[in-house]
């Protein structure tokens, strides 16, 4: 077996790892509504957005793998080594804000490791820092960093407005009888956006390592990678991840079903429309947005915003901190006399 097959073996095997780990960091999104309303235990949940994450691998294309793989860094600068790197980026900062119980985006700390290994690359071989950036995906990705959220916000605002013109009749307790089920609903549906916009972006690197490594000749995703993207992704999922579950449940606002199923159906609408167009987002943001808008229908107050801040912080930090890491991983790389070309 050439060094090279097992260079590839290994990264394949890390960017599944990241795949897992962007499964149970990202299973408080999932599942927190689902959970803080008490309609599934937390078993149950995981379980539940475990089968959907793995079913929605095939639901929606390969747009937003190929802006990961292919749009954001330019391929001219990215070997093997350079994707190793950024994936040891990503998994870093995504264990240690885990741990610190924050929620923050796997989807970013991927797309700052990607850009930070190969910054590291570019000045390592004399060319300029920002030279390897490709600003078009950029932007996009970026805009959407903003706009994400804000949708997810504004979605959930109305439909909660919607459902109580709607049940203005009913008793709060009828609502929630109502809402038990058509939560269980809403919580596939967010589920299946989770899985099929951040299952795609593990693809798009394992597709850009075997193309850089030239065992495939055009950037095209194999069968093989989305199955075992969306394989690692339900896997990952159903280890949980309850210290994100504690502060998306219970510590952003209070969730009653009816408003546990607009978060969840206004962040499910959020993020298949970016997967549709290509870009890739970040379920925790869209989620977060979308958790707020239904706490902030009652009173402003509803909504604990010293949370929330916290986590916008641990969102803008993201990208910058997995990049550096990224960037020092790579040096270490190129210094131990890999990649030396």
């Amino acid at each position: 077996m050439s060094p090279t097959l097992i260079l590839v073996y290994v990264i394949i095997a890390v960017a599944l790892l990241f795949d897992f780990i962007n499964g149970f960091n990202d299973a408080g999104n999932s599942v927190a509504t689902v959970v803080a309303t008490r309609v599934l235990t937390p078993f149950q949940a995981v379980l539940w957005a475990a089968v959907f994450n793995f079913i929605s691998a095939f639901s929606f294309g390969t747009g937003v793998a190929r802006t990961v793989g292919e749009g954001m860094v330019s391929l001219a600068y990215v070997t093997p080594y350079v994707i190793l790197a950024g994936l040891i980026g990503a998994i870093v900062w995504d264990l240690i804000t885990w741990w610190r119980g924050l929620p923050t985006s796997s989807s970013h700390a991927l797309f700052g490791g990607f850009a930070g290994a190969a910054m590291s690359r570019s000045v390592i071989f004399g060319h300029r820092a920002i030279d390897p950036i490709i600003w078009s995906g950029w932007i996009k990705t970026l805009i959407f960093m903003v706009m994400a959220p804000l949708m997810g916000l504004l979605v959930a605002y109305a439909m909660v407005i919607a459902v109580y013109w709607m049940f203005q009749h009913s008793t709060p307790l009828k609502m929630d009888v109502y809402f038990r089920r058509l939560q269980l609903l809403s919580a596939a549906v967010l589920s299946v956006a989770h899985g099929t916009n951040d299952a795609q972006k593990t693809m798009g690197v394992i597709t850009g390592v075997l193309f850089t490594a030239h065992y495939i000749p055009t950037f095209r995703v194999p069968t093989w990678v989305i199955l075992s993207a969306g394989a690692a992704i339900g896997m990952g999922t159903m280890s949980g991840g309850w210290r994100i579950v504690h502060t998306m449940g219970g510590r952003i606002t209070r969730l009653k079903p009816r408003s546990g199923f607009c978060a969840e159906t206004a962040g499910a609408i959020s993020i298949l429309a970016a997967t549709v167009m290509g870009v890739g987002v970040s379920t925790t943001h869209v989620i977060t947005g979308a958790i707020a808008g239904v706490g902030s229908i009652q009173r402003v107050k509803a909504v604990r915003w010293g949370v929330a801040k916290n986590i916008m912080w641990a969102w803008f930090l993201t990208i910058p901190a997995a990049a550096t890491v990224a960037w020092i991983a790579y040096w270490a790389i190129h210094a131990g006399g890999w990649d030396a070309r």
